[in-house]
């Protein structure tokens, strides 16, 4: 931690009139983009800390697994920026059931070199991360996908991928490239268009691991961090994702109907109190059809990113030759 590293005056009216009084580094941005950093500060009634996320892009990085050319630069310096329209036009519109952090200030140097300043979530009652779970606290998170899809339920994503996911094939290329031949990759194009042409979409958070989640101290409630990848897309991606990142393969094969069953429960409840009326059961008979999809479509971009994964195991292949099944 050091004290006053960084010379900012705030323009915000909650901010305003704040010092710096030390700041800490919590994380540095894949492939060197910037840092997130926690700002604690003085003569403030608001806020005791803030986090501070530095987006400084101004030129082309190296990426840890060899994917440095300016393609994966764009679409990095792209996801930032989408990141930033989730929270000037749309994270407003997530309540306490999927909560998120509020944005604070923005200060911008250029396009490419921009510090978004939000509500640290330690201060509003989540304090907790893990790197294991348990099924409760697993339940927390699904609870937050449940209520953040529901939010967003067939709305267009103005400003956002159109798209969302990180592992979106449209933007992996050179992943799919160096994919050995297989059916899964010369189905790749299909599991896509399956997954996207649904009659129901809403947004989806993109990267929805357990690394960006956080927990209130007893861990019977989530938030989430990260939208980097925000856009349409079915609910299944996200859940698919977060099942995987937390549970190993025993898991996965032991709690897959609890995992669906508690989702489509809690989507309907959140439905229900944001009012949303359309024929429920229409969606679930669709979206459970998709989740082998959505499992097959990660498994797609593994075995081109790193083939060697921890995440790439016998439920996941089950899964994705349940999709490719359909397919044939």
């Amino acid at each position: 931690m050091k004290k006053n590293e960084l010379n900012i005056t705030f323009k915000s009216n909650s901010l305003n009139g704040s010092t710096v009084k030390s700041t800490e580094i919590l994380q540095e941005l894949w492939s060197g983009y910037g840092s997130i950093k926690r700002i604690y500060l003085d003569n403030n009634t608001c806020y005791n800390s803030i986090i501070a996320k530095h987006i400084n892009a101004d030129s082309l990085k190296s990426h840890p697994r060899g994917w440095s050319n300016d393609f994966s630069h764009q679409r990095k310096l792209s996801s930032y920026q989408i990141e930033l329209e989730f929270f000037e036009n749309w994270a407003m519109l997530c309540q306490d059931e999927c909560k998120v952090p509020k944005l604070i200030e923005v200060q911008k140097q250029s396009k490419s070199n921009f510090i978004i300043y939000m509500e640290d979530m330690n201060e509003i009652g989540f304090p907790s991360t893990f790197q294991e779970i348990t099924w409760e606290q697993a339940k927390a998170c699904i609870k937050w996908l449940a209520n953040f899809h529901a939010t967003f339920l067939n709305k267009e994503p103005k400003g956002l991928w159109e798209t969302g996911t990180y592992w979106h094939l449209n933007t992996r290329p050179n992943e799919l490239k160096s994919m050995p031949e297989s059916s899964l990759k010369k189905n790749a194009a299909f599991i896509d268009r399956k997954l996207s042409s649904g009659k129901y979409k809403t947004f989806v958070h993109g990267d929805a691991k357990l690394a960006n989640f956080c927990f209130s101290q007893n861990g019977d409630k989530a938030g989430a961090v990260d939208f980097q990848y925000v856009g349409g897309g079915c609910g299944m991606k996200d859940l698919a994702y977060f099942i995987g990142s937390c549970m190993n393969e025993k898991e996965c094969f032991q709690y897959e109907k609890d995992v669906l069953d508690f989702y489509f429960n809690e989507l309907q409840k959140a439905l229900t109190v944001l009012d949303i009326r359309f024929n429920f059961s229409e969606l679930e008979s669709e979206w459970r059809q998709l989740y082998p999809f959505a499992w097959a479509d990660f498994e797609r971009f593994l075995l081109g990113w790193s083939p060697n994964h921890w995440k790439l195991n016998q439920y996941s292949q089950i899964m994705t030759n349940k999709a490719l099944d359909i397919v044939h």
